[in-house]
């Protein structure tokens, strides 16, 4: 008792000392009328049932990648794209000079053309066995020869046109017109990312997911249906199409101690790029009967964290809160508050412990309707 009476004194003294700062600030009544009452919004806290959720940072990669090589050697004689667009598969990227393999080409059917005539003529020699049964199968392997090496001419003719070997964005051209590409050394001429979808890769650390399924597995949380999760970005908004969860591990790396997680965004208007950080917040479980608050209604003093309620009175009381997770972009009270209170969610800078407000009523604090529990609740899934 003694030490909450401390904690509420300290929170009292702290918001008494900010609101005077803030009174510093108003320019004083008029003489002989009181100030009117500041308004500020309340919300009136119900206990119900929430979604306790999880925000992990993580990072978006392309769902497909491919980079853009060089299959024959010559000179780089053209660049057909424009950097940071969208190609399609099969569409050529570059053209390498073709005149040495367009020679090849024709040295190879001619030499094709010959093999084949001298077959012609030895087979009816064979008949009147002016040539021997040896002499005409030579023929017809010098032919299939001839037939491989122009097949060969015929390929790295067309290799001359580098394709696009998937559809997506194509970056920055690593190579410029009149740079020798080499077959050996497969030069990179440019890469290629698939972007829509595209997937949001985060882990969680082990001993957090244990705790989860050990409350769950005992009864004191239900499981959540976890395919749909939010993607938070770097400014703090929410991204404005849900994903997916693909995949969990199946075991925790040592050397993180975390579960690697993959999920799915749709990207249409490409605002996602690969290498971006991101928060992923994926629901964990479902639990009955608590309290939730908005973020922003919970401040932290020297004496822990509290809310600012509004009494029967319509006067400003502190009260010490404890939060035990989030659910959403909300906290979850697990000691403070029992339901029914009015709390402050703005114009907190306005008042101070003890003065009266116009409370402005809000939409009350539920929680939302939760996901359905998973069929098997109560026991662990793999």
């Amino acid at each position: 008792m003694a030490l909450t009476t401390i904690r509420v004194l300290g929170i009292v003294g702290l918001a008494a000392l900010l609101a005077s700062c803030g009174d510093a600030k108003q320019p004083p009544a008029a003489a002989g009328a009181a100030p009117p009452a500041p308004e500020v919004d309340v919300v009136t806290v119900t206990v119900g049932r929430a979604t306790i959720t999880k925000d992990l940072p993580g990072r978006l990669q392309a769902t497909r990648t491919a980079q853009v090589r060089a299959r024959v050697d010559g000179v780089i004689e053209r660049r057909l794209f424009v950097e940071g667009t969208d190609v399609k598969e099969g569409a050529t990227l570059f053209r390498i000079d073709p005149r040495s393999y367009q020679a090849a080409v024709d040295s190879a059917k001619a030499d094709l053309a010959v093999a084949r005539l001298t077959l012609e003529r030895y087979q009816p020699l064979l008949e009147i066995k002016a040539v021997s049964r040896q002499e005409v199968d030579l023929a017809e392997a010098r032919v299939k020869q001839a037939e491989a090496a122009m097949t060969r001419a015929t390929l790295d003719l067309e290799n001359t046109s580098v394709p696009a070997p998937i559809s997506g964005r194509i970056g920055r051209a690593l190579v410029s017109e009149g740079a020798l590409a080499g077959r050996n050394e497969a030069t990179h001429l440019a890469t290629i990312e698939q972007l829509d979808p595209i997937y949001a890769n985060f882990t969680q650390p082990g001993a957090d997911l244990m705790r989860m399924r050990q409350a769950v597995h005992v009864g004191k949380l239900m499981e959540a249906e976890r395919a749909r999760v939010e993607l938070i970005l770097e400014d703090g908004s929410i991204y404005s199409q849900p994903g997916k969860l693909l995949f969990s591990d199946l075991a925790v790396d040592p050397a993180t101690g975390g579960v690697s997680i993959r999920a799915l965004f749709p990207n249409p208007r490409r605002e996602l790029l690969p290498g971006g950080f991101v928060r992923v917040r994926f629901p964990e479980a479902v639990s009955d009967h608590v309290i939730r608050v908005p973020q922003r209604a919970v401040q932290a003093g020297p004496q822990g964290q509290f809310v600012m309620v509004v009494d029967a009175a319509n006067k400003v009381v502190p009260r010490p809160v404890a939060t035990g997770g989030m659910s959403g972009g909300d906290f979850i009270i697990a000691d403070g508050l029992k339901g029914g209170e009015q709390v402050v969610v703005n114009g907190l800078q306005k008042i101070r412990p003890g003065a009266t407000v116009k409370p402005l009523q809000s939409i009350p604090v539920a929680a939302p309707p939760a996901p359905s529990p998973a069929p098997a609740a109560g026991k662990t899934q793999g």
